[in-house]
């Protein structure tokens, strides 16, 4: 058997390794590299053909990289810092952190400045804002169930209209009377209206000499470190020292089965593109698969399937075009609040590094576009996809159709765990029957454990995996993230079969641990009046 990274020409091969590793993103990766690290045998099994990374990868179109989803790297985790430092030490550049909203032809600051926001939206609505505002502060609905009806509240019908619906009923694909408020609070936590005017008024005269120009809330940082061939550069560079490690990583391989093998161990099927297929013994194994994809494919079956079938998932993909101009914009990316339009967030990614678009007298964004996988944006051809992406760059009054010169799409499934009214239950379902039944399988990362979570707490998912699997148990709860966004170490070892922690959270653990991001959940349903 040859040690390196294989191909779909790799069937019929089997190996023999301490941990099977699902899926070769920032979590199966960060687990793969430390694993090998520690001196102990892996198989990655990656269904791309061509590139690691995941959601995190970096696409390449003739010479012209793209950043899927856009990831800037910050983690309050010194832990995590140190790993990308270490898997990447001589190639993070400083970029400067830009973001406007675009609304109705004009771009609003993010965070607020209040002159430019009076002259954008003019006298006569400013004061309507103004006025809705006061009245939603003097006539507050009482019941409060929907994201609308808190974001209402908070800021007035006007302000909400201009930007929150648009923009976030685009992400999800759902109204925002049918999201939860709870989400709400949690997402614009700490965000006032007032305290954000007085800001604006302030940065807006010069006044505040903070950091972020004093603004407070948020991580609203002025620059943010970066790769400078895009994210996907950290994890190639995370691939080659697996490899040099003797790591395996097979490509183009995507899962057929896994089956316990009665011993507590792992058998691991995989197929490539003409149909071979590759197996791979293991005693452990981590998984970083969609939750519903894993449940289907176990053998036997958990009881739980019909709960992980359940899971839903939001879909999005990239139009890039290349655009005969110098540069369009300094933002690294643009919220698009106009109902005119479907494309929700227009990347330039020569702002996030300029080694990513080779020509200087070239333009390249890439307009993000939220669906659902099977429906008629994700089913469109690529040539209409492109199409659209040009008229819709041409309404916003960006580009003109003749500037544009190519372009190409990325699709991306299962971007965005979907936070309906039953995943929660369906998740500790699931969970509960594997945790009980196979102590050597590993749940990790965004869609592993199905978390709507950043890049640092999926890799910090993936440590502390790799610390129960050194120690041969588990010493970390690796769930511990809970809907407050709150560390809980694993409870004591006994009949309510709790995960045992022996050893103390460091600072750095529960900090990436805490930046779990929030997501929007359907309210429940209204009780039924009738029959009081």
């Amino acid at each position: 058997m040859v040690n390196g990274m294989g191909t779909s020409g790799d069937e019929g091969r089997q190996y023999d390794v301490d941990v099977a590793i699902i899926g070769a993103g920032p979590a199966g990766l960060t687990a793969g590299y430390l694993l090998t690290k520690q001196g102990l045998s892996v198989a990655i099994i990656e269904k791309d053909t061509r590139y690691v990374g995941g959601i995190s990868r970096t696409v390449e179109h003739e010479g012209y990289r793209f950043d899927i989803g856009g990831h800037r790297f910050f983690s309050k985790s010194q832990a995590v810092v140190d790993l990308w430092n270490e898997i990447l030490p001589d190639d993070f550049i400083q970029r400067p952190r830009m973001s406007r909203i675009y609304y109705e032809g004009k771009f609003y600051s993010y965070p607020l400045r209040a002159f430019e926001a009076l002259f954008n939206l003019g006298v006569l609505r400013s004061t309507l804002c103004m006025a809705s505002y006061v009245k939603a502060k003097a006539f507050p609905k009482k019941t409060v169930r929907s994201f609308e009806d808190w974001t209402t509240n908070q800021f007035g019908q006007k302000l909400y209209s201009i930007f929150f619906k648009t923009y976030t009923e685009k992400v999800w694909g759902m109204p925002c009377n049918e999201m939860s408020a709870d989400w709400a609070a949690q997402r614009i936590k700490g965000l006032s209206l007032g305290a954000a005017v007085l800001d604006g008024f302030k940065r807006s005269l010069g006044l505040n000499k903070k950091p972020n120009d004093g603004m407070q809330t948020k991580t609203l940082l002025e620059t943010f470190r970066y790769p400078r061939l895009g994210p996907g550069m950290m994890w190639e560079a995370a691939r080659d020292k697996i490899l040099a490690k003797g790591g395996h990583i097979l490509m183009g391989q995507a899962m057929k089965q896994l089956a316990a093998d009665g011993q507590g161990g792992w058998r691991l099927s995989a197929t490539g593109a003409d149909g071979g297929e590759t197996l791979i013994r293991a005693r452990h194994a981590i998984s970083s698969a969609p939750m519903r994809e894993l449940a289907a494919r176990m053998h036997p079956l958990p009881q739980t399937t019909i709960e992980a079938n359940e899971l839903k998932y939001r879909d999005f993909l990239t139009v890039a075009l290349k655009i005969r101009s110098e540069d369009l914009f300094p933002d690294n990316w643009i919220y698009i609040h106009d109902s005119k339009v479907k494309v929700g967030r227009i990347q330039n990614f020569r702002s996030w590094s300029p080694e990513m678009v080779p020509d200087d007298s070239v333009a390249c964004v890439g307009l993000e576009y939220f669906c659902f996988e099977g429906d008629d944006l994700w089913a469109s051809s690529d040539d209409d996809l492109i199409a659209l992406a040009t008229r819709e760059m041409q309404i916003l009054g960006l580009v003109q159709p003749d500037q544009v010169i190519g372009g190409v799409v990325v699709r991306q499934e299962k971007a965005y765990p979907v936070y309906d009214d039953t995943y929660a239950a369906n998740v500790a379902a699931m969970r509960a029957e594997l945790e009980a039944a196979y102590p050597t399988l590993h749940l990790v990362g965004r869609n592993g454990m199905h978390r709507y979570n950043n890049q640092d707490h999926a890799m910090m998912t993936a440590m502390l995996t790799v610390e129960n699997i050194v120690a041969e148990r588990r010493l970390y709860d690796t769930w511990c993230v809970n809907e407050d966004a709150e560390y809980h170490e694993a409870g004591a070892e006994g009949a309510e079969a709790g995960l045992p922690s022996t050893r103390p959270v460091t600072p750095d653990q529960a900090a990436a641990l805490a930046s779990v991001r929030a997501v929007p959940e359907r309210i429940a349903a209204a009780p039924d009046r009738r029959a009081a």
